[in-house]
């Protein structure tokens, strides 16, 4: 195995093959000590990832130049006593950088120790407010009026007890069938420490996350923000619709192990020989929205931990009633944008890698123009430009903490926050394909 002397070499050797010579430079002086030559080397990848096309072959090797260049910046801000800044260039590494130093980064940030954000206490008020904010929607005719028109009136998604993997393969999983696994997660640290802010705060406080901001149901523009956890967790019960943001679809369990510490994969992702492809976070306040999507060729598990989440679920076989988006970029994102009148509308990241857009300024958001022309409200369809959507028969479900969702392959998802809510997202894909996947 090689060493971490041993890895950098080749990756400078595999930059200079790209044309990386001013980073290559840079990097030798920056491991020298110059810390201006660190920032600049930073720079230089940054230019790259945000040039050149993901797929091509030295995209790769740049996201671990991004990384090393985060590890100088950050052993140099370190040393000039400057945590904050260090912590943040680790982070950054973690989000944009490439697996291949990840290990260096994770023991950079352990060497780091807590600092003074995640120590700040969290004010009585906040607390109580993140209380109420979790038990919010739980009054069933208040929900159905924030839901879109028929909602848990057509089929409701079956719910079982903490069935066998042999159940869950016979009855649903071949047959491409969703349903709601209660009680298998009960025995996750996650399901009663999440429910305390502080001690999220303590264990996240300080750490760099991308968030995504929306301004409310008429704004045409969707950002992101690089922010602390804690600024996060301020924004959850903001009264500025401008200032709201969730963390959606964000490999969070990756960047911060304490949070992994608190969950773990559930044996159904073993179902056709599974083999976890990812692992996401979805949290934020109440209200907010993914539209009508579904995940390409992957078996999805979604974890309730904290709050509750509306799911309206459509079979692949009628898809064409949906209208999917003539985009390539958003094939699969329908044109039907389930909204109500004051509610602000955030569209995951498994639509747009928004990392993969952002602005060439490491502390600037990234702007991204949504197309508004076919946003479709269910209580005022269009029937002229989408006639078949009104009769489709659909599948939804109130997710309560603790419950996990099957959605198979291809199924078109719709999901609104009830409350504050935190959910994990386990995507796999399996050597064993169900029948009907391809």
């Amino acid at each position: 195995m090689a060493t971490g002397g041993e890895k950098r070499a080749a990756l400078l050797r595999q930059i200079t093959e790209e044309g990386g010579f001013a980073f290559v430079a840079s990097a030798e002086k920056a491991a020298a000590g110059d810390l201006r030559a660190a920032e600049a080397a930073r720079e230089m990848a940054w230019e790259q990832l945000h040039s050149a096309p993901r797929a091509e072959a030295g995209a790769a090797a740049w996201r671990d130049a991004y990384a090393l260049a985060c590890l100088h910046v950050a052993g140099l801000r370190a040393a000039a006593g400057d945590r904050s800044a260090a912590l943040r260039a680790l982070d950054m590494g973690l989000i944009m950088g490439g697996g291949l130093l990840r290990a260096e980064l994770d023991d950079a940030i352990a060497g780091l120790g807590r600092g003074e954000a995640a120590a700040v206490p969290v004010a009585d008020g906040d607390v109580q407010r993140w209380e109420e904010g979790i038990a919010r929607g739980r009054d069933l005719a208040d929900v159905l009026k924030l839901l879109p028109v028929n909602s848990l009136s057509c089929k409701q998604i079956e719910r079982r007890s903490c069935i066998s993997l042999e159940a869950f393969i016979r009855d649903y999983f071949l047959c491409e069938s969703p349903v709601i696994l209660s009680g298998c997660i009960e025995h996750w640290p996650a399901r009663t420490k999440w429910k305390d802010i502080k001690y999220l705060q303590s264990i996240a406080g300080d750490r760099t996350i991308p968030v995504q901001v929306g301004k409310n149901y008429a704004c045409t523009e969707l950002k992101q923000e690089l922010i602390t956890f804690s600024q996060f967790l301020e924004r959850m019960w903001s009264s500025d619709s401008a200032n709201l943001a969730c963390l959606a679809q964000h490999q969070l369990f990756d960047q911060i192990k304490e949070l992994h510490e608190d969950i773990s994969v559930p044996e159904y992702c073993l179902a056709g020989g599974g083999k976890l492809q990812s692992l996401n976070a979805w949290f934020g306040p109440h209200g907010t929205i993914t539209p009508l999507h579904h995940d390409p060729h992957h078996n999805h598990l979604f974890a309730q931990v904290l709050g509750r989440k509306y799911v309206r679920l459509y079979p692949a076989s009628i898809s064409v009633g949906l209208y999917p988006n003539p985009e390539s970029m958003l094939s699969n994102t329908s044109q039907i944008f389930f909204w109500t009148p004051w509610q602000p509308i955030f569209i995951g990241t498994l639509m747009f890698n928004f990392a993969s857009l952002q602005s060439k300024s490491i502390h600037s958001v990234v702007i991204l123009k949504l197309c508004t022309a076919n946003k479709v409200d269910l209580d005022n369809i269009d029937e002229k430009e989408h006639p078949k959507t009104a009769a489709l028969e659909f599948m939804d479900c109130i997710l309560e903490e603790g419950d996990l969702l099957y959605i198979p392959p291809k199924w078109w998802h719709y999901v609104r926050s009830l409350s504050i809510s935190f959910s994990v997202s386990f995507w796999w894909r399996t050597s064993d394909l169900p029948s009907g996947s391809s």
